[in-house]
């Protein structure tokens, strides 16, 4: 008995002291992040790229816990529940990043597209899917129903005539003193009703006033169609109304989408306007408004998004996903929103340095299959330019001017030299001001507008009110 005694004391006196000497989780085994990294580049004979203030106050918890046999388990592991990630810079060498909700890994991009695509397998099933998107789409935007369109007219300023076209340029007031400004490109020469192009801008440097986009509209203009170039919201002249970090703001998305509309009502309102023959065509964040716009507006009847569309990016501006237009339909992306516009022609031009370098491999394959389901995989062509970059430079306006004459009806031998070149010197380069509707510095903003974001908003909720 006293033997069994002295066996049943040792071994609590034993279980006392392991369970002191357990480990517990008061402190949550929380080690900084930068000494994580660190142990991370030992573990795994990786470098990681990362500056102090990224790393800086911040604390991993569990630390040793998040630890898996493989590098990128570990990383996710690590950095998901502090909204960082690190892109894969070379084999072995990452660089750490804020978490990028626009930006999936490839593989991801390509499982959500699949798994959207289960929902239709034909024309009756994809056209009921269309069917439920469509609204949606205008109720993320919060433009269901439509605001009222204000009894103004456009104001133009006077014409300039070049070689082979013209330009004036136009404001339309889309919401009480709330205006969208462009420029009207016009062939010299109209002769009955003649096509017309949405321009939108994208996310480049002086905006609509670059070189790039000037030869672009002209050429078109000369090809025998109007361009309409315009700037998104709050860039270019829109900054007489808003501040630049305005521009990154959610309503941002739904101006613009609600701009294009009154672009369009003006643009057929017009006698020399074929509403048969409209395309619209923007490069970056203009091609993700390109595909948006399509999807919304049936008289669109042409789109070509340049360097935008992917199953794997979203769209890194709030321009382009700040509404939850995403969320539509139990979720969607820019692939799908592009196959909306089947069996209407459309371009997509894809490089080899952004987020559009896998086009050919997946994302293309799936909306030729949606307009097989019309019968017309003719009518949707992909231009992939490997060695290029993320512009709209000669070789993809090239591309584009060949879909628009084929699809449009156009003569594109008009912006051709005498060997077959296109021919950019007849184009007249503008001075940023010459673009201007309201005067050089603004003098002619009329008195009705809007001065900032918060006023903006007010004006938003009145018209949009039911």
């Amino acid at each position: 008995m006293k033997k069994l005694t002295c066996i049943l004391i040792t071994c609590l006196i034993a279980m006392s002291f392991a369970a002191r000497a357990q480990q517990t989780t008061d402190a949550m085994y929380r080690k900084t992040l930068k000494d994580v990294l660190d142990e991370v580049q030992e573990k795994y004979h990786i470098k990681i790229k990362y500056t102090v203030a990224q790393v800086e106050g911040k604390w991993v918890n569990y630390a040793q816990w998040r630890f898996r046999p493989d590098v990128d388990t570990t990383l996710a592991n690590i950095l998901t529940p502090l909204d960082l990630k690190v892109n894969k810079e070379a084999p072995g060498r990452y660089k750490l990043k804020e978490y990028e909700y626009f930006r999936w890994a490839v593989s991801d991009g390509w499982k959500e597209l699949d798994r959207i695509a289960t929902q239709y397998h034909d024309m009756d099933t994809w056209e009921q899917r269309k069917a439920t998107l469509k609204p949606q789409l205008y109720k993320a935007l919060e433009l269901s129903p439509l605001p009222s369109k204000p009894a103004s007219k456009p104001i133009i300023t006077p014409k300039r005539t070049y070689d082979g076209y013209t330009v004036e340029n136009i404001a339309i007031e889309i919401l009480p003193g709330l205006y969208i400004n462009g420029s009207l490109y016009k062939p010299s020469k109209i002769k009955g009703k003649i096509p017309v192009i949405l321009s939108p801008d994208g996310h480049w440097e002086h905006q609509r006033y670059r070189a790039d986009c000037q030869i672009r509209c002209a050429s078109l203009a000369r090809m025998g169609a109007m361009a309409y170039s315009y700037d998104l919201f709050a860039w270019g002249e829109s900054l007489l109304q808003f501040k630049d970090e305005d521009h990154r703001r959610s309503l941002a998305q739904t101006i613009q989408a609600l701009g294009a509309i009154r672009i369009l009502d003006y643009v057929l309102s017009l006698k020399e306007t074929d509403p048969e023959r409209v395309g619209v065509s923007g490069g970056s964040g203009g091609g993700s408004h390109t595909v948006l716009m399509t999807a919304m507006d049936d008289r669109i009847k042409l789109s070509a998004p340049v360097v935008s569309v992917s199953s794997y990016f979203y769209g890194g501006c709030p321009c382009e996903s700040g509404m939850p237009i995403h969320q539509c339909g139990n979720g969607t992306d820019n692939v799908e929103l592009a196959a909306m516009a089947a069996p209407r022609p459309q371009l997509l031009i894809s490089d080899g340095q952004d987020w559009t370098a896998n086009m050919p491999e997946h994302d293309f394959p799936y909306l030729q299959k949606m307009y097989g389901y019309y019968g017309a995989t003719d009518k949707v062509q992909n231009v992939h330019l490997p060695n290029e970059g993320h512009d709209f430079g000669p070789s993809k306006r090239a591309a584009l001017y060949a879909f628009i004459a084929k699809n449009f009806h156009l003569d594109i031998n008009k912006i051709k030299d005498s060997k077959g070149n296109f021919d950019d010197q007849k184009v007249t380069i503008e001075k940023e001001p010459a673009m201007y509707v309201f005067g050089d510095k603004g003098e002619k903003l009329p008195a009705n507008a809007i001065k900032g974001f918060e006023q903006l908003e007010k004006v938003f909720a009145q018209a949009t009110k039911k």
